[in-house]
């Protein structure tokens, strides 16, 4: 019988050797599991269930609710910032900023959402919402009926993804003809774009998964004129923007593959009396950042990963061998009362019960560290067959996630890349460390475990699988898209110059949009150019720098870097900018634009500038400090 507690995980069944390996004749896409069993998954599973079932008066969290038709639409509108669409008397103006900057395919998604939304109203009979049409511009009344059905949202869906790839040529598939050898992984074009250049050509490939790290797919981000963009490299305010394009791109893309987008409604959490454990990370880095200001990731957390880095990393089965759970409450129980004091004394600590607070740590949170709205979005793209898909819609779910859940899931990953660098020591690969942290990312006992029969050894896999992507990919997936950028840059452009309408409709703004994109501009750049740049937290002084094509930032630094030793110019902080042999490094300095169409953006050091300006021609450029650079005192 089924538990009605939410912290049991009843609905899944507990270890068998006999589930783990993939029988012969099945449609996995797993090439090579014979030998690689999911022991590690499910006995992980027991002892979260015995820890669960030895705690069970501590279950508080409610299970998500069912959501009725037109909420999820309602919802994902007013995530994607576009909640004004939903009024009876909206004002397009709030929004046509955003919808300026969308391409075809994103389009194609937010009509398909606002038109599902519009029809649930009218079934309720509330008060009537505006056509989709008067949105979208599709058709006007005065058009045949043929010309109407051929605008209705399906039909539109169907032309949309036979229609505006024709003109595009490149390859964007990830089949893998030379293995081990890199593959494009393009940044540029939006990822649903691509999708739909490859569903023309029937390029979609199905990528054969395999769980041995050394054969992993290579991939390559090509530095365009522009650099790459990490996150961490856009300003707070910019980056507040990313969220949405990143969800709205995020459906074209699951439009376009024909995956549906599966969200929860976020349950409310019920309040604690702990200071650590249990939770929520938006409360505990509050509390941090009054003792230390600008903490990114709980301090708990930190120093959790730190004992283990300092004395784990080298012991066999740290992570899989589960530490004594009488000793782990304990410890618990210890650190929620001298933590702060900094009574606590981790060199008294097993190593195998940190990695047990480690883990624990994570279940307690009162939300998914994945979140509660997109663990089923993670959870659900392993359906998708390419493994570059795969790993897009992974970018733009790590994009959306909330900054306090994404800073401190790095701070998770990065640490077990370093458990899987000990292999030859601690016996635990890159799969071995998946299979026993998938269950503590993608099991809550907030959120029920409702799995069908016959289906777990396939989620099972498929949860430990992503859990190892976003390990051996983390630097690709912690990136942001240059299309994304591109797309933050409009939005600054046009939020100074709304389009205005006489007729109070967006009706042709995306027709007239796409036109324009359309359309081959005509750069009037110039050759080269003659700009300052400033460092005035280090120089009273600015620099000339003479652009021309071949000019990058790791160029202009360079220069300042020889000007700064040659001609004496007035340092205004020594202590942080010159080493102990009185020479300064590159390393130490970051070229930021600032302004103009961005807010703050640190400059990758192969951006060609002069490309830069004619993108941004009224930003500064400033040099700074690494705030990451040990400082030499």
């Amino acid at each position: 019988s089924t538990r009605n507690c939410p912290c049991e995980m009843s609905q899944l069944p507990p270890k068998s050797p006999l589930a783990s390996p993939v029988s012969e004749g099945t449609n996995s896409r797993v090439e090579s599991l014979d030998n690689l069993s999911m022991d590690s998954f499910w006995l992980e599973v027991e002892n979260i269930k015995q820890s669960a079932e030895a705690e069970q008066e501590e279950c508080s969290l409610a299970d998500v609710k069912t959501q009725e038709e037109g909420e999820a639409e309602a919802e994902w509108l007013q995530d994607a910032g576009l909640s004004d669409l939903l009024g009876d008397r909206a004002s397009e103006n709030d929004n046509i900023v955003l919808l300026s900057t969308l391409t075809k395919t994103q389009a194609a998604a937010v009509q398909r959402r606002l038109d599902t939304y519009s029809r649930s109203r009218r079934r309720k009979n509330k008060h009537p919402v505006r056509d989709v049409r008067d949105i979208f511009g599709v058709v006007s009344s005065e058009e045949t009926a043929a010309k109407k059905e051929e605008s209705s949202p399906d039909q539109l869906w169907h032309n949309l993804r036979t229609s505006n790839v024709q003109r595009k040529t490149q390859d964007y598939s990830c089949t893998v003809r030379n293995p081990g050898k890199e593959v494009v992984f393009n940044m540029d074009v939006a990822y649903s774009e691509q999708a739909a250049v490859l569903l023309k050509g029937s390029l979609l490939s199905e990528s054969r998964r395999l769980k041995d790290g050394n054969t992993l797919t290579k991939f390559k981000i090509p530095k365009g004129r522009l650099g790459v963009t990490r996150i961490g490299d856009l300003s707070a305010q910019d980056m507040k923007k990313i969220p949405t394009l990143a969800l709205i791109e995020l459906t074209a893309l699951c439009d376009v593959l024909g995956f549906e987008l599966k969200r929860n409604k976020a349950a409310k959490l019920k309040t604690t009396e702990k200071r650590l454990f249990g939770v929520p990370l938006n409360t505990l880095l509050e509390n941090d950042q009054k003792l230390l200001p600008n903490t990114k990731v709980p301090l708990l957390l930190q120093a959790l990963l730190s004992c283990l880095e300092k004395r784990g990393l080298e012991t066999e089965g740290i992570l899989r061998v589960s530490g004594s759970q009488t000793r782990i409450k304990n410890l618990e129980q210890k650190l929620e009362r001298d933590f702060y004091t900094g009574l606590f004394r981790w060199d008294e600590v097993h190593q195998n019960d940190v990695s047990g607070l480690l883990k624990r740590f994570i279940r307690e949170l009162p939300a998914p560290l994945l979140t509660a709205e997109y663990l089923p979005a993670f959870a659900a793209v392993q359906n998708i067959p390419d493994l570059k898909q795969r790993l897009q819609a992974l970018n733009l779910l790590i994009l959306i996630l909330p900054e306090p859940n994404r800073n401190t899931l790095k701070a998770l990953l990065e640490f077990l890349s370093k458990v899987v660098a000990r292999e030859n020591n601690n016996k635990m690969n890159l799969w071995n460390v998946s299979t026993v942290m998938a269950p503590n990312l993608f099991m809550h006992k907030g959120l029920p475990n409702k799995i069908p029969e016959g289906k777990e050894k396939q989620l099972a896999e498929g949860a430990a699988d992503i859990v190892r992507m976003m390990i051996h990919y983390q630097d690709l997936l912690w990136t942001v898209s240059s299309f994304l950028v591109a797309q933050v840059r409009k939005l600054n452009e046009s939020n100074s110059k709304r389009y205005q309408f006489c007729d109070k409709r967006i009706k042709n703004l995306l027709r007239k949009i796409h036109a324009d994109k359309d359309k081959v501009e005509k750069n009037q750049t110039e050759p080269s150019k003659i700009v300052k740049v400033h460092a005035s937290l280090l120089l009273k002084d600015s620099l000339e720098v003479h652009l021309n094509n071949a000019t990058r930032v790791a160029d202009v630094l360079r220069q300042f870097q020889k000007n700064l030793c040659q001609n004496g110019w007035n340092i205004v902080n020594t202590v942080n900018l010159l080493k102990c042999n009185n020479s300064i490094e590159c390393a130490n300095l970051l070229l930021y634009e600032v302004g103009g169409n961005i807010g703050e953006h640190c400059l990758d050091p192969d951006t060609y500038l002069l490309d830069l300006y004619h993108i941004n021609p009224h930003a500064e450029w400033v040099i700074k400090q690494n705030p990451s650079y040990p400082r030499m005192f």
